[in-house]
């Protein structure tokens, strides 16, 4: 059976269809991989919880400085294999993996030599879940360079049409967290109990076990992987294209994730209870937007290719059957939580007092869903034809506004639902600009042809 799937010929909803399952149902795998250690962690108590979602946000973090290199060297990739140069795309690919390593080792040093004042920013409470927090950076971000190859590996495979592999290697990766997890914080049989510690180990183990996988997978790639020389000197003209289109999207997911880690500070004010809500209620939440952000990864290559071949009519039947498939997922998750949000949480934290909290948090945020999962797709749209500035744009606008829209509403009767309201009135609003903003690009786009 043919791995590597044609996106340049044939109907496009098949070809994009079976392109997205795959990574839809790597996004899946990834998410049930979240929830497993916050299921485990749960059971620990809220300030397990609590450490973990404050270390976490700096595994959250490094992903926007990944996104260059992955971001960068997927587009690329796909523009030049559009193009027919495969040669051209085994350079991208090996300068992509060779950034993403450097900046593994750089990110993961500072993480474990500053976690200290890295965890003081969130000013928790107990001493304890301190501690806690600064054993999960240590470890989870230490060694973050592993998470980092995962990614640009997923990014490359899915730009040659080859999205089986990353749902093979996550599914294994899976299936080891899956197992570890109880084994490591419990201390079942043979094993200590390491609680905390014991989740963060079990995760690293299992992404390096992704990244063994993904390198089987590229031993035995015939399209570009075969010239992909990771220990050839960097290329200056490779890497500043990559830079190039990476870069925007690397400062938005950061900036992304600084924003969201001030407000996980507004919100720890809160107490830790409202710390652990905020966690477990956003893996919750990604159901709905790790699934359009594999679809939107489905459409980026999608688009990339047809943009290096020339062939606009293909990208716009593409992004307008991506937006069929989103549109209905959308409006499932926005309906699941708002109307059965306290079985859903109970699957993870049960204690009496923070489950109308976490009720609240997901009634409120299940009226973003449908408008994140349109921005999200119409992001991967823009990224396929090289164009990581508009997205950038509008979300650096409305994610920074929800820092001081929060600070006004929380001063209401709301509360900390007004933090809540912040991000869902920010998210609508990025999805309707974007979606306007991306069809009058192609709006002028086709105009120009036409003239």
């Amino acid at each position: 059976m043919q791995k590597n799937i044609d996106l340049l010929n044939g109907p496009v909803l098949p070809s994009l269809t079976r392109l997205a399952i795959p990574i839809m149902a790597t996004s899946l795998i990834q998410m049930a991989y979240n929830l497993t250690d916050m299921i485990w962690i749960g059971r620990i108590g809220s300030q397990a919880v609590a450490a973990v979602g404050a270390a976490g946000m700096y595994m959250w973090l490094s992903n926007g400085l990944a996104a260059l290199a992955k971001m960068g060297g997927q587009v690329n990739v796909g523009h030049s294999l559009g193009a027919g140069h495969t040669e051209e795309a085994s350079e991208y690919a090996a300068n992509a993996l060779q950034m993403t390593a450097c900046f593994g080792l750089i990110y993961g040093l500072i993480c474990a030599l500053f976690s200290s004042p890295l965890i003081h920013f969130f000013h928790l409470n107990s001493i304890q879940v301190i501690l806690d927090a600064r054993y999960y950076l240590q470890i989870t971000c230490g060694l973050v360079m592993f998470s980092f190859l995962n990614q640009t590996f997923t990014g490359i495979f899915t730009a040659i049409g080859n999205s089986r592999a990353a749902f093979s290697a996550t599914t294994v990766g899976l299936i080891i967290n899956i197992i570890l997890d109880p084994l490591l914080i419990f201390g079942i049989g043979p094993f200590p109990e390491l609680r905390v510690i014991g989740a963060a180990i079990a995760t690293v183990i299992a992404q390096i076990i992704v990244t063994l996988m993904f390198l089987y997978h590229a031993v035995k790639d015939t399209c570009i992987f075969q010239n992909v020389h990771i220990f050839k000197r960097p290329d200056i003209q490779y890497l500043r294209s990559i830079l190039k289109i990476g870069f925007p999207t690397s400062v938005q997911n950061m900036l992304f994730t600084t924003i969201s880690m001030i407000i996980a500070r507004m919100v720890a004010g809160y107490g830790d209870a409202a710390i652990a809500v905020q966690k477990v209620g956003s893996q919750i939440e990604s159901i709905s937007w790790m699934t359009a952000d594999g679809f939107a990864a489905a459409v980026n290559s999608f688009i990339a290719q047809n943009h290096g071949a020339g062939k606009k009519n293909r990208i716009f039947s593409g992004y307008r059957s991506a937006m069929g498939i989103v549109f209905i997922w959308g409006i499932f998750c926005t309906v699941l939580l708002i109307f059965c949000p306290s079985p859903i949480f109970r699957i993870f934290i049960t204690e009496s007092d923070v489950i109308p909290l976490g009720v609240d948090y997901l009634m409120i945020l299940g009226f973003s869903q449908l408008f994140m999962s349109v921005e999200i797709t119409t992001a991967g749209a823009f990224s396929g034809f090289g164009k990581t500035i508009p997205p950038s744009v509008i979300s650096i606008i409305f994610t920074v506004a929800r820092i001081p829209l929060a600070l006004m509403l929380t001063k209401t009767s709301l509360g900390l639902n007004g933090i809540w309201w912040s991000i869902t009135i920010s998210s609508i609003f990025k999805g309707v600009l974007l979606l306007i903003w991306f069809l009058f690009f192609l709006f002028f786009c086709y105009n120009k042809k036409q003239r």
